[in-house]
């Protein structure tokens, strides 16, 4: 069993920086990608960014050239730096992992950017 665990949310002006972790435990030898997603209400949860297991990634055009997805590989974390932040980042941000190819969710963590 995979478990994920988001931290590193809370409320920032906009044009601030926030890091998001997911700290990934359990069973987690066969890693096939890590994903950043969020849900803002009333809207459908959306990819914010993607890394797999070679290395490449993924992001929404409306994070592009503001937010970068990494991982530390010895501390089973799954960082994603958010830059420049926009009133329309405000959502829930949940990390999402795939192993064995099975998908497991983390619970979710709150921003919020005010203008």
């Amino acid at each position: 069993q995979v478990q994920l665990v988001e931290s590193g949310g809370g409320l920032v002006q906009a044009g601030g920086s926030l890091r998001l972790s997911c700290a990934v435990s359990g069973s987690t030898r066969n890693f096939n990608a890590a994903g950043w997603y969020r849900q803002a209400p009333g809207k459908q949860r959306e990819l914010v960014a993607s890394l797999s297991s070679s290395g490449s990634t993924n992001y929404a055009d409306s994070v592009k050239g503001r937010f970068t997805i990494s991982v530390d590989n010895a501390k089973n974390l799954v960082h994603l730096q958010m830059n420049s932040l926009k009133p329309e980042d405000t959502a829930v941000y949940y990390c999402k992992g795939i192993v064995n190819w099975t998908q497991y969710w983390g619970q979710g963590t709150q921003v919020t950017v005010s203008s």
